[in-house]
């Protein structure tokens, strides 16, 4: 034999015939998770061990080595990846939490406050006195006491569209005088004669001047109380000298705003609760130029309880049946405390009739004898009406949908060899490694079992 064959025996070996021989004399070889105790047992150091189910690894899946007498335990396979359902491309639209439907929507309220521009100030006080209520309605009056009056002053109406412009869900409502020296107590052969000549057209002019001034100001959907409470004996657009003529007018009145480009009134058609001078149902002028049936309903006459305001003949129950026969909305334009004084029943009942009923609007009346929060003289009506009505359609904070997370795919588990404990590591070369797939250790304990 050669003497380098001799030396290769004999003396020191070189580190690759070394690393065949320990090859060779491993019988079998198992992960750092599935130790095999054998003298001389050596392992591979591999990832780190995966829990895999036991009938995943089978005699069949074994791979012979490349390096006689190593047996290569089969693969582990790898974690499965982690679920990930990808996100559209691009988001949805948001879904709010919750979309009120009308018939959940508290009517629209608010209150006559006063005629001029103090009466709009005050909206924001009431609002801060019913606990930051939305008062969506704001009532005015015209002047009636002289044409140029009716035909809308420039400057009285300023600040009142302005308070209208301001938020789009508000609502101005103005009431109009069909006649001048509308309170002075003109005689009904007189009122007669005016109804007569006002049904001719006499007095179209005026209420065209007024359709275009609103239009201007850029208020075109001003509800329009016209010629209110016209079935009692107050005002000089009385109804009741003359029905027929008082209707023509009507018609004529609101066929002639109709006419000027850009509106979008609403006419109210506005009487009071009761029978009055004459019932109001003589006075209704007809479907085509009313678009809200109203009703001005006070706590009086004296004595009078709340269910008899409904069941009277033309009262709060016949006011509602003929509207819905109509197939019109209802409103209050005018309403509150009267000849029964400090009525705290009369308060919750009448709030809870318009809850029921769904007004179009409603603008309680807040003066003296009337009021809540300007007069004094009603504390326990106030304290009703504060109650029921504090925070009632106060603005709430807008919801921010919450986005959903995009998920993110798990990073790859570190591959960094794990040493098994009681495992000494064999320095085999690169050559050995790459053929058996890895680094190879010798147990350290394997002596034990043999004690």
């Amino acid at each position: 034999m050669a003497p380098h064959q001799g030396r290769a025996r004999h003396g020191r070996p070189r580190k690759r015939w070394l690393a065949l021989i320990a090859a060779g004399a491993v019988t079998s070889m198992a992960l750092a998770s599935v130790p095999v105790y054998a003298v001389g047992t050596v392992v591979r150091v591999t990832d780190p061990p995966v829990p895999v189910a036991p009938a995943a690894v089978t005699p069949a899946a074994v791979t012979p080595s490349p390096v006689p007498g190593v047996v290569v335990p089969p693969a582990v396979p790898p974690a499965p990846a982690p679920s990930v359902t990808p996100s559209p491309t691009s988001p949805g639209p948001a879904t709010p939490s919750r979309t009120p439907s009308s018939a959940e929507e508290p009517p629209a309220f608010g209150a006559y406050l006063h005629y001029g521009p103090r009466g709009v100030a005050r909206i924001a006080e009431l609002s801060r006195w019913l606990g930051g209520s939305e008062l969506r309605v704001a009532h005015t009056y015209l002047p009636g006491d002289r044409w140029s009056n009716i035909e809308g002053l420039p400057g009285f109406l300023d600040s009142w569209a302005e308070w209208r412009r301001a938020q789009e869900d508000r609502l101005f409502v103005l009431n109009v005088p069909m006649m001048e020296r509308n309170e002075e107590g003109v005689p009904d052969e007189e009122v007669r004669q005016l109804l007569r000549r006002a049904a001719s057209g006499a007095f179209d002019h005026h209420f065209r001047r007024l359709a275009e001034r609103l239009v201007q100001l850029k208020v075109p959907d001003t509800v329009i109380v016209l010629g209110w409470e016209m079935n009692g004996i107050t005002y000089t657009h009385r109804c009741g000298p003359d029905p027929e003529s008082w209707k023509k007018y009507w018609n004529r009145i609101v066929t002639t705003m109709r006419a000027v480009p850009g509106q979008k009134f609403k006419f109210d058609w506005t009487p009071n609760r009761g029978r009055d001078a004459i019932p109001w149902t003589q006075c209704y002028p007809g479907d085509d130029t009313v678009d809200i049936i109203g009703m001005d309903s006070y706590d009086q006459p004296r004595g009078m309880a709340f269910d008899e305001q409904v069941t009277e003949p033309y009262g709060l129950q016949a006011h509602v049946d003929f509207a819905k026969e109509h197939k019109k909305p209802i409103s209050y334009a005018e309403w509150g405390l009267f000849r029964n004084g400090d009525n705290p029943e009369y308060m919750r009942r009448m709030l809870a009739w318009m809850d029921q009923h769904k007004p179009y609007y409603n603008t309680v009346t807040d003066y003296c004898p009337h009021g809540v929060w300007q007069c004094g003289t009603n504390p326990r009506a106030s304290e009703v009406y504060r109650s029921i009505l504090s925070g009632r359609g106060a603005p709430k904070p807008p919801v921010t949908p919450t986005p959903t997370p995009t998920p993110t795919p798990a990073e790859p588990v570190p591959t960094t060899p794990v040493r098994p404990p009681n495992c000494s590591p064999l320095e085999l070369g690169d050559w050995v490694e790459y053929w058996i797939g890895g680094k190879l250790c010798v147990r350290t304990d394997w002596w034990e079992r043999y004690r």
